[in-house]
C-alpha cells in the first residue's frame, strides 16, 4: 500500500467526460496505445467533469503568463487493464536496457528492477479501496508546449525510470541548463497548482484532482485538514 492509500474514498459518482482536445496539445498517436495498451472501448482522452473543468482553467492561466503556449496532455484515464500491460511492458524494457532477459534475472536483480518500476509506476489494484490514480479519472500527466509548438524541455521525459524524473531534482544546481529545467518544472507545477491539481512528490509531470493521493498531499501540506478523496476507480 501507498500512504495515500489510507485516504477514504467517497465516491460522488461525477461522471467521466472527453477532454476537448482542439483546446490542448497532445501526442498522436497516444503513446500507450501505440504500444498496443489493451484500451478497448476507453479512450485516454477522459477525466472527471470538474477535473477537466480544472484543466481547462489552467490552460487560460498559462495563455495569460504566455499567451499561445498550451498544456500537452501525455496521459490521462487509464483502466486498470491498461496499467497492469504499461507495469509489465516497463519492467521488460529495464531488463532490455540492463543487457539481460528474465531467464538470466536473479531474484535480487529482479526485485530492484521491480522497486524501480513501483516508483513511478502504481500497483494495477483492483480493490476499491486501493486504485491506481489514473484508473480513478482524477489524475492526468502533462507537459507544456511553448507558441512555437515545441515542447519545452523538463530534464527528462516523461516516465524516465531515473532520479532526474523527482520533481525537484535541478533545484539545487547552478549549471545554466538545470536552472533552465527547473524553471520550466516549477512553471508547469504553479500553473497546475492555481486550480487545485496537487502534484506526485515523484514525478514531474503527475497531477491530481480529487483522488486518495490529491487528498493525502492536501493534509500534508494543511495537517489541520481531514481531507477526503471524492473519486474512486472506474473500470
Amino acid at each position: 500500500m501507498r500512504p495515500y492509500h489510507q485516504i477514504p474514498i467517497v465516491e460522488c459518482g461525477e461522471p467521466l467526460v472527453e477532454i476537448p482536445l482542439e483546446l490542448f496539445a497532445v501526442e498522436s498517436p497516444h503513446p500507450y496505445k501505440k504500444l498496443g495498451a489493451p484500451y478497448g472501448k476507453h479512450s485516454p482522452y477522459f477525466l472527471r467533469q470538474s477535473v477537466v473543468d480544472s484543466l481547462i482553467e489552467a490552460q487560460n492561466y498559462l495563455q495569460l503568463l504566455y499567451p499561445h503556449w498550451r498544456i500537452q496532455i501525455f496521459d490521462a484515464y487509464r483502466p486498470v487493464a491498461v496499467q497492469q500491460f504499461m507495469i509489465d511492458y516497463t519492467f521488460a524494457e529495464a531488463v532490455q536496457r540492463a543487457g539481460l532477459t528474465k531467464t538470466e534475472l536473479s531474484s535480487a536483480k529482479s526485485q530492484a528492477i521491480w522497486e524501480e518500476v513501483h516508483k513511478i509506476w502504481a500497483e494495477p489494484s483492483l480493490d476499491q479501496k486501493t486504485p491506481p490514480p489514473h484508473s480513478t479519472g482524477a489524475a492526468v500527466d502533462v507537459t507544456l508546449v511553448d507558441d512555437t509548438g515545441k515542447i519545452v524541455n523538463m530534464g527528462s521525459e516523461i516516465d524516465e525510470l531515473s532520479e532526474r524524473s523527482h520533481p525537484h531534482y535541478f533545484a539545487h544546481q547552478t549549471e545554466p541548463k538545470a536552472l533552465e529545467y527547473n524553471a520550466n518544472r516549477q512553471l508547469l507545477h504553479n500553473v497546475m497548482a492555481n486550480t487545485g491539481f496537487q502534484r506526485h512528490l515523484g514525478e514531474w509531470w503527475h497531477f491530481s484532482l480529487g483522488d486518495q493521493m490529491w487528498a493525502w498531499l492536501n493534509n500534508l501540506a494543511n495537517p489541520n485538514l481531514s481531507t477526503t478523496a471524492r473519486f474512486g476507480r472506474i473500470l
